[in-house]
C-alpha cells in the first residue's frame, strides 16, 4: 500500500485527498488550521498533528497551497517540510507559484538527495473533487513514472512537460489563456449588451463557433445568472496575473492581455468582489461599459 502524506486542506486539497483514498491509498493529513482535517478523517484518512510527524515513513509528500508565502511557510521554514522530509520520500507541489519560490524548494530538496516534483494543476474545486485535473509536471522522468499512481487518480491528464521548473512555467503559460479568455468573454457580453443584442442567443453562437470554450460556456452561464460563488477566488486570480506579469518581464514578453485583465481584476477587488468567483472580473469590465450582465 502506497503511504502519502498530504498537506494543505483548502480549497483543492480535500477532493485529491478523497480521491487518492478512493483506490487504496493510505492517506496521512495535516493543515494549518482544523478546516477540512475531520472531513479527511471521516473519508478514511489519518491525521498528524505537525508536518514531521505527517511525512514520517511517507513514500509521496503533495501539497497544493496558495501563494509563494505559504509555501515558505509550510516547506522552507526552518521546522517545515524540507527539512523533516526522508530520502526516501518523492515530494510533489501541485501548488501555482512563482518560478523563483519554485527553484528554492527544488534546491533544498536537493541538498537533502530528496527527489522533487513541481506538478501545478489546471481546474478548480469542482475538478478537483471529481478527479478531473490536469496536471504539469517538471522533473526527472523516471520520478515522473513513478509518481503516476498517485498523480492519475486526481486528474484527468498528466503531461510531463521538461526537467525541473518546466510545470510551473507551464501553468503561468496556461493561466494566461485563462486570463485572456475571461477578459474577452467580459469585453464581448458588455458589448453585446451596449448593442442590444439577446445575451442568451449571443452564448449559443459562442457555444458552436470555431472559437468556442470551456470557459465560455461555463462562465457564461453563471454570468447571466450573476452567480459568482466561487470555486476559484477572484483574490488567487490576482496573484496568479501577477505571477504571471512577473514572470514575463523577466523574459521580456509582452503580456497585453493579462495586463488589461490584471487592471479589472484590481477594480473587482476594490469594489469588494475578492471572495467571489474570478469571474467577477468581468463585472468590472461590465460596470466600466455602464451595463449589468445578468438576466432580469
Amino acid at each position: 500500500m502506497t503511504r502519502i502524506s498530504y498537506l494543505g486542506l483548502g480549497t483543492m486539497g480535500l477532493g485529491m485527498v478523497k480521491n487518492l483514498l478512493s483506490v487504496g491509498h493510505d492517506v496521512t493529513v495535516w493543515n494549518r488550521s482544523a478546516n477540512g482535517v475531520d472531513e479527511a478523517v471521516v473519508a478514511g484518512a489519518k491525521s498528524a498533528p505537525t508536518i514531521a510527524e505527517a511525512v514520517r515513513g511517507a513514500d509521496f509528500v503533495m501539497y497544493c497551497l496558495s501563494d509563494d508565502t505559504a509555501v515558505r511557510q509550510v516547506v522552507l521554514a526552518e521546522d517545515g517540510l524540507a527539512s523533516e522530509v526522508s530520502d526516501t520520500s518523492i515530494v510533489i507541489d501541485l501548488s501555482t507559484i512563482s518560478p523563483e519560490v519554485s527553484a528554492e524548494e527544488r534546491d533544498a530538496f536537493e541538498a537533502r538527495g530528496v527527489r522533487f516534483l513541481d506538478a501545478p494543476v489546471f481546474g478548480s474545486k469542482g475538478e478537483a473533487a471529481a478527479g478531473g485535473l490536469w496536471i504539469v509536471v517538471g522533473g526527472e522522468e523516471d520520478t515522473v513514472s513513478q509518481s503516476l499512481p498517485v498523480l492519475e487518480p486526481i486528474s484527468e491528464t498528466v503531461h510531463h512537460i521538461g526537467p525541473g521548473g518546466c510545470g510551473v512555467r507551464m501553468k503561468l503559460v496556461g493561466n494566461l489563456v485563462v486570463a485572456a479568455q475571461l477578459l474577452a468573454l467580459g469585453e464581448s457580453l458588455t458589448l453585446a449588451k451596449s448593442a442590444g443584442l439577446d445575451l442568451s442567443k449571443v452564448l449559443d453562437v459562442l457555444k458552436v463557433t470555431d472559437f468556442r470554450s470551456p470557459i465560455f460556456d461555463g462562465v457564461g452561464a453563471t454570468v447571466l445568472a450573476g452567480d459568482y460563488s466561487p470555486s476559484f477566488a477572484l483574490k488567487l486570480m490576482q496573484k496568479d496575473a501577477r505571477l504571471i506579469q512577473s514572470f514575463a518581464k523577466t523574459l521580456a514578453a509582452p503580456v497585453p492581455s493579462v495586463d488589461a485583465a490584471a487592471g479589472y481584476i484590481d477594480a473587482a477587488i476594490e469594489a469588494g468582489w475578492s471572495e467571489e468567483n474570478a469571474s467577477a472580473l468581468i463585472k468590472a469590465v461590465a460596470a466600466d461599459g455602464g451595463v449589468s450582465l445578468q438576466n432580469s
